[in-house]
C-alpha cells in the first residue's frame, strides 16, 4: 500500500510538550483537574469548565472509529475519521495500515505514529485497526 506524505506539524507554545512527547513515542492528552474531563486537542484551557487546573497524562493510545470517510479522489486514497479514545474524548485523525473498504463503526484501533515529510519535525499521531480488531 503507498503512504501519502504528511505534512509537519507547527507546534505552538500550548503544544509544544504533546510534540516532544510523540518524538519520543508517547500520546499526551489534556486532563482538567476542575471538572475530571479529559480532553483534545490538547490546550491549557478546558474547553468545558474553562479551568486553567490542566495537566498532562499519558494516553492509553487504544480507541474506537467513531465515524469515517474515505477520500478516495486523492492521489494517494485514505481515511479521515472521528477516533473516540479510552480516555473519552473523539479526535479527528487518520486511519492507516489497513483496507479502506474494511473500516467500520465501532472497530478497535490502536495508536502509531507516522513520521512526515520534515525529518526533524515529530511524527504525527493517527491510529491502524488493533490487532485484536483484526478481519479473519
Amino acid at each position: 500500500m503507498q503512504s501519502r506524505p504528511i505534512a509537519p506539524p507547527t507546534p505552538d507554545a500550548e503544544s509544544t510538550a504533546f510534540w516532544d512527547a510523540a518524538r519520543q513515542g508517547h500520546f499526551l492528552l489534556r486532563h482538567c483537574n476542575a471538572c475530571a474531563t479529559t480532553h483534545w486537542f490538547p490546550r491549557t484551557i478546558c474547553p468545558f469548565c474553562w479551568s486553567s487546573d490542566t495537566a498532562w497524562i499519558n494516553g492509553s493510545g487504544r480507541g474506537t472509529v467513531y465515524s469515517w470517510t474515505v477520500m478516495r479522489r486523492a492521489r494517494i486514497p485514505y481515511a479521515v475519521a472521528y477516533v473516540e479514545l479510552a480516555e473519552g474524548p473523539r479526535m479527528i485523525t487518520n486511519i492507516v495500515d489497513c483496507d479502506l473498504d474494511d473500516l467500520r463503526i465501532g472497530m478497535a484501533v490502536e495508536l502509531t505514529f507516522i513520521a512526515t515529510t520534515d525529518p526533524l519535525a515529530p511524527p504525527v499521531p493517527m491510529f491502524r485497526p488493533a490487532a485484536s480488531d483484526s478481519p479473519e
